[in-house]
Parts: C-alpha cells; sequence; structure tokens
C-alpha cells in the first residue's frame, strides 16, 4: 500500500512541477509527470527526510523535498528538450 502511495505522490508532485514551471497549454504530460515525481520524490524526499532526522517515515521535509526534486528533475528535461529542438 504504501508503494502505491508513494507513486500517485509521485505523479501528482511531477504534475505539480509542470504546472508551476509552465509546461505551456498542452497541459500535463504524464509521462514526464510520473518519471519526475517518482525519481524526484526518491532522491530529494528521501535525501531531505534523512538531512532532517526524519528517517523514512511520511513527514512534511520528505513531502516538501519530493516537490522541489520533482521541479529539478522537471526544469532538466524541460531544459534537455528545449536543447534537443534547437540543435536540429
Amino acid at each position: 500500500m504504501l508503494i502505491i502511495a508513494i507513486i500517485l505522490f509521485g505523479m501528482l508532485a511531477g504534475a505539480l512541477a509542470q504546472i508551476i514551471l509552465g509546461s505551456g497549454m498542452s497541459g500535463v504530460d504524464w509521462t514526464v509527470a510520473f518519471v519526475a515525481g517518482i525519481v524526484g520524490s526518491f532522491v530529494g524526499g528521501l535525501l531531505i527526510s534523512l538531512l532532517a532526522g526524519d528517517g523514512l517515515e511520511l513527514r512534511p521535509s520528505g513531502i516538501i523535498g519530493s516537490i522541489v526534486g520533482a521541479l529539478i528533475v522537471t526544469f532538466a528535461w524541460q531544459w534537455w528538450r528545449g536543447r534537443e529542438r534547437t540543435s536540429h
């Protein structure tokens, strides 16, 4: 059950990251939201939770870290896609 919650929260964090960064009028790309959310949640949430001393429990520090991690991953993905388009 925890895995399903992590996946769903990761997708929401990824979608929120796209909305914050302005993914354009095309809406939310759920594939990118899934990947950015899971990677961002795992890296950002885990890192911030451990640094804050909260362990692996669901705490505000982990939630904030998850969203920040998803923002970083989404920004990197948008930068990479923009770079690919200009080089062709």
